[in-house]
């Protein structure tokens, strides 16, 4: 239950899969740039609604390029999580040189079915996910995979449409997985709460994609980003946000960045150190800020975190508030303050893993405090798996980076956890097959095995 898939995708190969099973009742529904035979032996299945979103949010027209009517992905989200729960073997796969290596979902073997739910705007009608969740059943799945879901304040269970459409798919014999969602790390965030599905948390991997910032006196820090381009190897002048507000505006706005805070004649051509404010806590508005007067990069302090925040067309490097202070001093004590900034690589095996991340929902519910939530947690940080083409042209784009659509990206959200537990229900439910959705959970959350 996502916003679709990119059928073209090579996690979507059919190599080696049987044929579905005889029990199996779904169609694929045909829509735009979505046919038939973009079903195939791995994509059994493929349904979109949109009547209950049009009911609720207007007339959605596809014209403007970014969006499908049909089970075609445009946003890349449900392309993503699909390969993550059950893609088959790509060799080579990387985001722009990055992560790279061999990526596989958790059932590479296991059939997908899609059920469109979600569109470009952002908007999931209730009435459509019940209606994908009828016919889901109707279909035969054996797992429900929804990395979807609403913030607090949390609607009563026989008023929440995943809580009612998942309670008559778990009667069935159907699990269902969804996400816990991104509100962390404040207690009492966790969404998706009812007890007969499984609510699943993000954490890190022990994968990292460091980036040197060199400083005009040979000094370095080293700090995180997903800048390949062009631009780079080159020492820029270095400023503070604060110290070139423009008129009007206060030296907090400016020091982190936010939109239109800046003097665009002193930002011009600079490396620009911006620092995590209570207001504007986004690398990637820092970026669009500094991209927008011509800037040169950013350096974007904040508090740690494991995952990458910046984004991957502009050059900038995301480091910890002591990172941040450090360069301070270096541009207090130097007449003319200048840094370059090196590619991002890949290293792995030096961060220590796993750990919660830090915006993953906590609990207790809200809801129902005596009900633990989340029940598990699985890879949801810098995880890389298959994207869709046509989203590729909405990321941020800058003269430093030609855009061309990518097929594979990193993400993070509890949104990329959930499809790695629902890939291991898969394995799970092939190899116990009369399991019953509790006795999987319950399988699931009562075992542990450190390595």
């Amino acid at each position: 239950m996502d916003t679709g898939i990119w059928p073209e995708s090579e996690s979507f190969r059919d190599d080696g899969m049987g044929k579905f099973p005889s029990r199996w009742k779904g169609i694929c529904q045909e829509g735009n740039r979505f046919n038939r035979s973009h079903c195939n032996r791995k994509i059994i299945g493929a349904r979109w609604y949109i009547k209950g979103y049009e009911a609720e949010f207007g007339k959605l027209s596809p014209s403007d390029g970014v969006e499908f009517l049909s089970p075609r992905d445009a946003v890349g989200h449900g392309t993503h999580t699909s390969s993550t729960a059950s893609g088959a073997e790509v060799k080579n796969a990387n985001f722009r040189g990055l992560a790279q290596g061999i990526a596989r979902g958790g059932a590479p073997s296991s059939w997908l079915a899609i059920y469109k739910v979600c569109w470009a705007t952002g908007g999931c009608s209730s009435a459509d996910l019940l209606a994908a969740i009828d016919d889901a059943i109707f279909d035969g799945v054996d797992i429900i995979s929804a990395s979807l879901g609403s913030p607090p304040p949390l609607s009563t269970y026989v008023d929440d449409a995943l809580a009612i459409g998942s309670f008559h798919a778990v009667a069935r014999g159907i699990s269902v997985v969804c996400s816990a969602g991104n509100t962390g790390p404040y207690p009492q965030t966790v969404i998706n709460t009812a007890p007969w599905v499984m609510t699943v948390a993000a954490s890190t991997i022990d994968r990292d994609f460091p980036a040197v910032i060199t400083l005009g006196n040979n000094q370095t820090v080293v700090g995180q980003s997903f800048y390949t381009g062009r631009g780079l190897n080159k020492f820029h002048p270095i400023v503070y946000g604060a110290d070139i507000a423009a008129t009007n505006i206060d030296g907090t706005s400016a020091g982190s960045c936010d939109l239109e805070t800046l003097n665009a004649t002193l930002a011009r051509g600079k490396v620009i150190l911006c620092f995590q404010s209570r207001w504007q806590r986004s690398a990637a508005i820092a970026s669009k800020s500094v991209l927008e007067l011509k800037g040169a990069g950013v350096i974007f302090a904040q508090f740690p975190t494991k995952d990458v925040s910046c984004p991957w067309s502009f050059p900038c490097v995301q480091v910890d508030f002591e990172a941040g202070t450090s360069l301070l001093t270096y541009m207090a004590a130097s007449r003319k303050p200048v840094v370059k900034f090196s590619f991002s690589k890949t290293v792995i095996g030096q961060q220590l893993a796993p750990e919660i991340a830090y915006f993953s929902s906590r609990g207790p519910s809200s809801l129902s405090p005596s009900v633990l939530k989340p029940d598990i947690a699985a890879p949801g940080v810098d995880i890389l798996a298959s994207w869709s083409p046509a989203a590729s042209s909405k990321l941020l784009n800058s003269p430093q980076t030609k855009a061309s659509p990518f097929n594979f990206k990193l993400d993070s959200g509890t949104s990329m956890a959930c499809p790695h537990i629902s890939g291991i229900v898969a394995l799970l439910k092939g190899i116990h097959p009369k399991w019953s959705p509790a006795a999987i959970k319950s399988a699931l959350v009562t075992t542990g095995n450190k390595t």
